[in-house]
């Protein structure tokens, strides 16, 4: 089947309250990644190294700064039929409302896909950390004859309840859904999982299939499904999925690979420090499936007498004197002389101060950009253009889990300075 059959539409999330502060500005998926990146590169990237090129992105809040990062990043050949569209919820007569859910926000836009040729959709999430070549998953949809194909990965028992789990017949047919069962529930979701090619022994580890929230679609059944069939189903996973499950073929498609949900501070904060690690499970160094993102031309980044290890330092940064261990160190950062970094996701800045605006900063007792002299900041997240003042120590030695302070907050005991924050000198968090 050749993928320019295929619409890709990417959901863009709600509010992302458990993502908050992060989105108090921006929309989910235009939270940045891995110092340069942002969450809607991962499954943007998925399409186009998968050879599909029609990506609508579906949100609603806040998404001034995504639609900035998709027009600047993502420009097709005029030779090509490729896009990559952001699809606001739109009010209108027939539909006064928000989007009220998936399946909701999937129907309200549908009208948008009309004017392109497909017969497949493919419904994708876009807050997921992975890698994924889509073509082998539309393949096995084709493959089964499906009416939907679904996305699974194989869970540990102590993961699985966190997510909405199938069970699956010899034939790889799912045939029972349970939305994060927790005991005896929990226990008769268990699955022969080497039944979709997992080898005995990790099928042994891993007895349960999580829902990734991925789906394949036939185009007219879909839009049957949300208009005819179902008009007042809001979600896919909750209310379309069960209720398919019982009248039609509903395959599953094991992915077996790093795959990580992005919901809340510490699941984010977690893989992004992964990714310092010597052998990351998700690894941005891959040349064959690279993940795209917006080129900025930025100079090297300049280090001066600094001690790094085990860290990530991006374009366009000014380190003077400081030590960074375990960080990823964001696009135009700065850091003074006598700061230590430990365990720390700086985002960088949108723009580079100059040299008038950082004396005249000065001048009025501010903190310029960045991270001033002698602080020592842990297991922090710095959002971008924050500004920190000398001598600020960022280590909540209280171990506090959640909290909200003058200027910062703390989530999964995570301190968080926002966007555009700004911390004094000698504050101590």
């Amino acid at each position: 089947m050749a993928m320019d059959d295929v619409i890709a539409v990417i959901l863009g999330g709600g509010v992302g309250q458990r993502l908050y502060p992060l989105t108090k500005e921006r929309a989910k998926p235009a939270v940045p990644l891995g110092g340069k990146y942002r969450l809607i590169d991962i499954p943007v990237s998925n399409c186009i190294n998968s050879d599909i090129h029609r990506i609508f992105i579906l949100t609603q809040y806040n998404s001034a700064s995504l639609n900035r990062h998709i027009s600047r990043t993502y420009r097709f050949s005029r030779f090509t039929n490729g896009f990559v569209e952001v699809l606001a919820a739109e009010m209108t007569a027939e539909r006064p409302d928000w989007f009220q859910g998936t399946a909701d926000a999937v129907r309200q836009s549908f009208h948008h896909f009309g004017d392109y040729r497909s017969e497949t959709i493919l419904v994708l999430s876009g807050d997921h950390l992975y890698r994924m070549d889509y073509r082998k998953f539309i393949a096995r949809h084709l493959e089964t004859g499906a009416d939907v194909t679904v996305a699974v990965t194989a869970a540990r028992e102590e993961d699985a309840s966190g997510f909405g789990l199938l069970k699956i017949d010899d034939s790889g047919r799912i045939v029972e859904f349970s939305e994060k069962p927790t005991g005896e529930a929990l226990q008769n979701m268990r699955v022969d999982t080497s039944r979709l090619g997992l080898p005995p022994d990790q099928a042994a580890r891993r007895p349960f299939l999580a829902s990734m929230g991925i789906y394949v679609f036939g185009r007219k059944l879909l839009f049957e499904l949300l208009n005819e069939d179902m008009p007042s189903a809001v979600d896919f996973g909750k209310e379309i999925l069960p209720a398919v499950i019982e009248k039609l073929n509903v395959q599953a498609y094991l992915f077996d690979d790093y795959w990580e949900d992005i919901g809340t501070i510490g699941s984010f904060y977690r893989a992004n420090m992964e990714m310092t690690l010597p052998l990351p499970q998700f690894n941005f160094f891959d040349a064959e499936a690279p993940m795209y993102t917006r080129p900025r031309y930025l100079p090297g980044s300049k280090l001066l007498d600094c001690r790094i290890q085990s860290s990530i330092i991006t374009e366009g940064c000014i380190i003077n004197g400081a030590t960074v261990t375990d960080s990823i160190i964001g696009v135009r950062s700065r850091i003074e002389h006598g700061s230590r970094l430990e365990g720390v996701l700086m985002m960088g800045a949108d723009f580079y101060q100059t040299l008038d605006e950082m004396q005249k900063e000065k001048d009025k007792g501010h903190p310029r950009i960045g991270v001033g002299s002698n602080c020592t900041i842990r297991h922090a997240i710095i959002d971008k253009n924050a500004r920190i003042g000398e001598g600020v120590k960022v280590l909540n030695e209280a171990e506090r889990w959640n909290h909200d302070g003058e200027g910062y907050f703390i989530r999964d005991q995570i301190v968080i300075i926002p966007k555009n924050g700004r911390i004094a000198d000698g504050t101590v968090i």
